[in-house]
């Protein structure tokens, strides 16, 4: 067990947070350095903007973030601003161009650094978060600076954080035509916002539901996070917008996310009682559903390195 220990010391030194840690080359051409955004309608005013199916690279310049936004007839409310100043600017320049409405909030379901290094691009409106969500964007936020720059060099040029300015408060607020409610739930991070388009019933579920990529655990709690997915699946939402991964018109994503994390808590929880370091963790056998997941090279990695010491740590109090 003692050796056991030193190896989880290590790799949790190495792959915990901030979870960005393998560095990328610079891309030098800054002609080539744009996203190609697109804004796909999933609902009467409802929009999404998907990002690649991926883990962080050069290629897709650290744009692995599906944003959105509601045009309302009040105004333009967005849903998170990606991942550097260059994607916000595109992202607002893309709002500009699907319609007239100013863009009048900003809303961050998390706080991992895709969800708000674009904010430089919309410092004139209000841009709100949960106090809990704000205060670990602030904590973290210059190794989230410095690991996207590692990863992606160029795309990252000029961007600084702007934390939000203003405080999200779970509700139901009519703008405009829509009626948006935002629920605070918790588990992938300690604070995850989720915004539902009442009229629609589509919601912005952030990271708490994960379609076809191996979730990212830096912040995770799956007891929580395994409640919070039973909460969203009663209240019987007509599509989720991930935050990552492949954007569906249907929920199919709570189910995938729900089987992903059960199998982790099993796998990871029978390893421990066997005394398996984390190199045998790693070996373990993964349903081929899994592996066949984005991401799964790096994230899953990733997930043992975040999850499996707690795991170690549980079974090695001292029993009363």
């Amino acid at each position: 067990m003692t050796r056991l220990l030193s190896i989880t010391l290590l790799l949790v030194v190495a792959c915990a947070r901030p979870v960005f840690v393998i560095a990328q080359p610079a891309m030098a051409d800054a002609v080539a350095l744009e996203y190609h955004l697109s804004a796909r309608a999933v609902a009467p005013g409802v929009f999404v903007v998907e990002g690649a199916n991926a883990d962080f690279s050069v290629a897709n310049g650290c744009n692995i973030i599906n944003t959105g936004f509601i045009v309302t007839g009040a105004g333009v409310v967005v849903v998170n601003t990606g991942p550097s100043r260059r994607y916000g600017e595109q992202l607002r320049a893309l709002i500009g161009r699907t319609t007239r409405e100013p863009v009048v909030r900003v809303v961050h379901l998390n706080l991992h650094p895709d969800y708000f290094l674009g904010n430089q691009a919309f410092a004139d409106v209000p841009r709100a978060a949960t106090s809990t969500t704000r205060a670990g964007m602030q904590r973290e936020v210059k190794a989230f600076e410095a690991n996207l720059y590692r990863l992606c060099g160029e795309w990252m040029r000029g961007t600084e954080a702007l934390l939000p300015d203003t405080f999200a408060a779970p509700g139901v607020e009519h703008v405009g035509t829509h009626e948006i409610e935002l629920v605070e739930l918790r588990g992938h991070t300690g604070s995850d916002l989720v915004l539902i388009d009442r009229g629609s019933g589509v919601a912005f579920v952030g990271g708490l539901a994960f379609s076809r990529r191996i979730p990212t655990t830096p912040h995770a709690q799956l007891d929580a996070w395994q409640a919070s997915l039973n909460d969203l699946d009663a209240r019987r939402l007509r599509m989720l917008v991930s935050s990552h991964g492949v954007v569906s018109a249907d929920t199919a994503a709570l189910a995938l996310t729900q089987r992903y994390l059960a199998w982790i808590d099993a796998a990871f929880r029978a390893a421990a009682e066997r005394g398996d370091d984390m190199n045998d963790v790693l070996r373990l056998p993964v349903p081929d559903e899994f592996r066949q997941w984005a991401a799964f090279e790096t994230e899953y990695t990733r997930n043992v390195a975040n999850l499996y010491p707690r795991y170690e740590q549980t079974v090695l109090k001292p029993r009363r």
